[in-house]
């Protein structure tokens, strides 16, 4: 055990240099003349300091502040694109946008990246090589679409797609209107039944609610399904022992963290022997990381075990948000010796927004 535990923190100590080494580059490039981001420099005229000499590791980034919700909100979006990559075709995703101004976040090959490297994670078993997929989530201005296309074709495979608008979900459930809520439920269903019905499809990614509402519809594990990852606001520990124990009963089931501002962030294989549904995510370090902060004072990281605001940091060439606070919150997870840095155990809608927040489909 104490072999194991100092094994664990001369990781910890490597990935925490990796990650120094990682923030120094990123900095240097985004705030570079000949190769930084528009809205980066702009900001940079008016601190008195130059963050590409400030700034040496992680923790410097707190010189910078917090990155601010509004600022993604409207245009010109191409104040986002670094110089270095300005002759790149530019892709613009969207947050939810459930109210007011969507988040818009410009890519090129991060969402490509982020997937590769979630794909890394999938075993061939569950996961086969060259299968199809079946993407029944959220579709039009958001990252999901090209992103699971991308996954299938990565692997060897296609992706087949249903029409779904979460804005118009959120607005049905905020005016109550549950009979056209269920009737446009099931034309999503729908769907996706017939496309599993004429295709051969073997692995699927969905959220909680709609997984539920197919599965009330079809046997996923005799339809030929056989891994599932899924990921949203309404993944906790009830719901994914609910999903491995009665939904997808035989199907590898895996619960990802992820949006738009970030990659995905990873959960430790189940365990079948602990049976312990508790879900902890780790960040794909170095291109973004998460603390789990208190949130009365963001600048302050709460104890292993304890409730704290997710602040997320990505850092891309592509994208550089540094301490944004998320609207999630969860437990502050310690490292592990595959994942030598900071998780989050229990991730939920953060408190304060629990009964303002419309979460729709996720």
């Amino acid at each position: 055990m104490e072999r194991l535990e100092t094994t664990v923190q001369e990781q910890v100590r490597k990935a925490r240099q990796g990650l120094d080494a990682h923030v120094r580059e990123m900095v240097g490039w985004h705030f570079d003349p000949k190769t930084g981001c528009p809205f980066w420099l702009e900001k940079a005229t008016h601190w008195d300091f130059d963050p590409r000499k400030e700034v040496g590791s992680y923790d410097d980034l707190k010189i910078l502040g917090h990155f601010e919700d509004e600022w993604l909100r409207g245009g010109p979006v191409r104040r986002w694109v670094p110089k270095g990559l300005a002759d790149q075709p530019i892709s613009v995703f969207e947050t939810g946008g459930s109210t007011g101004v969507p988040k818009s976040r410009i890519n090129i090959e991060d969402f490509r990246i982020d997937y590769e490297m979630l794909s890394e994670t999938f075993p061939a078993e569950t996961f086969p090589l060259g299968s199809d997929w079946l993407m029944l989530g959220p579709s039009g201005p958001r990252r999901l679409r090209l992103a699971i296309e991308h996954l299938a074709q990565h692997r060897g495979g296609t992706a087949f797609h249903v029409d779904l608008d979460p804005r118009w979900v959120n607005k049905l459930i905020r005016r109550g209107a549950f009979g056209e809520l269920e009737l446009y439920k099931q034309h999503v269903t729908d769907q996706a039944l017939t496309i599993l019905k004429a295709h051969q499809i073997q692995c699927v990614f969905t959220t909680p609610k709609l997984l539920e509402s197919l599965c009330e519809k079809i046997d996923l594990y005799k339809a030929g399904i056989r891994g599932i990852f899924c990921g949203g606001t309404a993944m906790n520990a009830q719901f994914h022992r609910f999903a491995r124990e009665e939904l997808v009963p035989g199907i590898d089931f895996r619960p990802v963290y992820g949006n738009t501002l970030m990659g995905l962030a990873v959960s430790p294989p189940f365990d079948p022997v602990t049976q312990d549904y508790t879900i902890t995510y780790y960040p794909p370090v170095p291109r973004a990381i998460f603390e789990i902060v208190d949130p009365d004072d963001l600048d302050r990281s709460v104890g292993y075990g304890e409730t704290g605001r997710v602040l997320l940091t990505t850092l891309t060439r592509e994208f550089f948000m540094p301490r944004f606070p998320e609207r999630d919150e969860g437990e502050r997870a310690a490292p592990t010796a595959r994942f030598p840095y900071d998780g989050v155990s229990n991730l939920r809608l953060l408190s304060s927004l629990q009964t303002s927040v419309t979460v729709g489909v996720y």
